[in-house]
């Protein structure tokens, strides 16, 4: 009860600050006119509704549908229950921030920890990068958690601490804030009437009005936003813009659409197009085709087909179904890359082993973030000649001469980025000097707990995995072997050794290395 009357209390709040914004939204939707009238037609009547009828009942339909299905989010909480606008603004704009090219299920956690860590913006504006960095490590595109950061400074120091009011001046004020996310927070968080456009509501219009060419083109990118902004409730311009979301997260999906719980299906051109296929494929084989009559051309095809921006310019394929819209271009394919680090560990005053980290640079990938000491390799370059650019680098931070000698071979790691398929060559070294002190700006010593707590990348973590998993079976073959050779017995590979050994010294073999003159010093060897 507590709970439904919280949310009556957020829906009158959100009706409030509707009328007290009315001056704003019929500007709004005079500017959307006004875009509508400017922006060029859609290339066939095909593409968009016949009539406000029809929106009324798709409106209705999906509304109906969302209300029953959606999932409980803590940002839709937040927006449905929080009455200070500003904090629901903010609330709003960090949940958009990070569902960008992450999933819903990854993201409630982050958020959660985010809110309640920094439940204001004043807040935020207040805590230091790093500590941003870290709560965001793991979350990927870094660059979204710098951005927040420095769109709540922007906003305490330039705006007052208050959060921007219209879908313009979110897009003007707040860095990292496109055209969707303006549009997504502006409905949501202030009951703004404005489509909003994602990867989802791409998805679903395309498939409702059959657009096929490539969703990334001009044309398309205005027909879909010309689209959304007609569909759009009123009303209820939040929930809607998220029911479309929450239709191509569910319902509408890339792969396996379901079509048969489909709230809008009377509305699909591709799902008549499936059937009216379907319909014709079972005629021709069954011979009874007719070719004097066809299907009625505003459920068979768009009238302009050949000349048509929006109509795909492939054929239809029978085995894709809806799944032909949208269509997409080529990926292109990740840039290969090949690093060479290495795991530094010392042993720390408490007894617990201690990694050296250094920070990268505060722009580009992974900005400001902590990682370990490592060389992008380069193809032209030898193996010997890479192992000796690491172990500068590794003697670059410790500011002491490192011999390529000491490193040893760990194993490889693949991580993908969205733009850079990386593998990472790991090396490890234990350094025995335990009073090494090298501690500057950019870097630092973090015992193994410290390490999952700091701001490091998804990659790092990987490594440092396989560093433990490769270590702990070198102890636990370590543990196997004393076990075996247990004091008084030998083992048949050591009698045959001692037999050799035997043997070698009657026919006069080469007297053995001493251990002294073997191995050298790092320092001898720099010398």
């Amino acid at each position: 009860m507590r709970f439904r009357s919280a949310m009556v209390k957020g829906k009158r709040a959100r009706l409030e600050t509707v009328k007290t914004t009315t001056p704003t939204r019929k500007r709004l939707k005079a500017a959307v006119k006004e875009e509508d009238s400017t922006n060029p037609p859609l290339s066939s009547s095909y593409h968009t509704f016949s009539g406000p009828a029809d929106v009324l009942q798709l409106r209705s339909q999906l509304l109906s549908w969302y209300d029953k299905e959606k999932r409980e989010l803590p940002w839709r909480t937040l927006a449905m229950t929080e009455l200070d606008l500003n904090i629901r603004t903010y609330g709003v704009w960090v949940s958009e921030i990070m569902l960008q090219q992450t999933q819903v299920a990854t993201v409630i956690d982050y958020y959660n920890k985010w809110m309640k860590r920094w439940p204001t913006v004043q807040q935020l504006a207040a805590a230091t990068l790093e500590d941003v960095n870290q709560m965001w490590a793991g979350l990927g595109y870094y660059s979204r958690g710098r951005r927040l950061h420095e769109g709540a400074q922007k906003v305490v120091s330039e705006l007052k601490g208050q959060m921007p009011r219209t879908v313009d001046n979110l897009l003007k004020h707040l860095p990292g804030v496109g055209r969707y996310t303006a549009a997504a927070v502006g409905s949501i968080a202030l009951g703004q009437v404005t489509g909003a456009v994602d990867g989802n509501v791409i998805r679903v219009l395309c498939r409702l009005r059959a657009i096929g060419a490539d969703s990334t083109s001009t044309a398309v990118t205005e027909a879909l936003w010309n689209l959304a902004n007609m569909l759009v409730d009123p009303v209820r311009p939040g929930d809607f813009n998220q029911a479309m979301m929450e239709l191509g997260a569910r319902v509408c999906t890339p792969k396996g659409p379901l079509c048969s719980q489909c709230p809008v299906q009377s509305h699909c051109r591709s799902y008549q197009k499936v059937h009216v296929k379907q319909e014709q494929n079972s005629k021709k084989l069954l011979g009874k085709l007719d070719t004097k009559t066809s299907d009625p051309p505003d459920i068979e095809e768009c009238l302009n087909s050949g000349t048509c921006l929006l109509c795909p310019s492939e054929p239809w394929d029978n085995e894709l179904g809806v799944q032909n819209f949208p269509r997409k271009p080529a990926k292109k394919a990740p840039r290969v890359e090949r690093t060479l680090t290495c795991v530094l560990t010392r042993a720390g005053e408490e007894g617990d082993d201690e990694y050296l980290l250094t920070q990268r640079p505060n722009k580009g990938l992974l900005a400001g973030l902590w990682e370990f000491p490592s060389v992008l390799l380069q193809e032209e370059k030898s193996e010997v000649k890479q192992k000796k650019a690491l172990c500068e680098e590794i003697s670059r931070v410790l500011g002491t001469c490192f011999n390529e000698s000491l490193l040893q071979y760990v194993g490889e790691v693949v991580h993908i980025f969205s733009h850079i398929h990386q593998t990472y060559v790991v090396y490890s070294v234990c350094l025995k000097e335990s009073d090494m002190k090298t501690q500057t700006e950019n870097t630092q010593w973090l015992t193994r707990s410290a390490l999952q707590e700091a701001a490091v990348s998804t990659g790092l973590k990987k490594i440092v995995k396989l560093f433990n998993s490769v270590t702990s079976q070198k102890e636990k073959n370590s543990q196997d072997g004393k076990k075996q050779n247990h004091p008084g017995v030998k083992s048949e590979k050591k009698l045959l050794t001692s037999r050799k050994t035997r043997m070698s010294a009657a026919n006069g073999g080469s007297r053995q290395l001493s251990l002294s003159s073997f191995f050298k010093t790092v320092k001898e060897e720099c010398g």
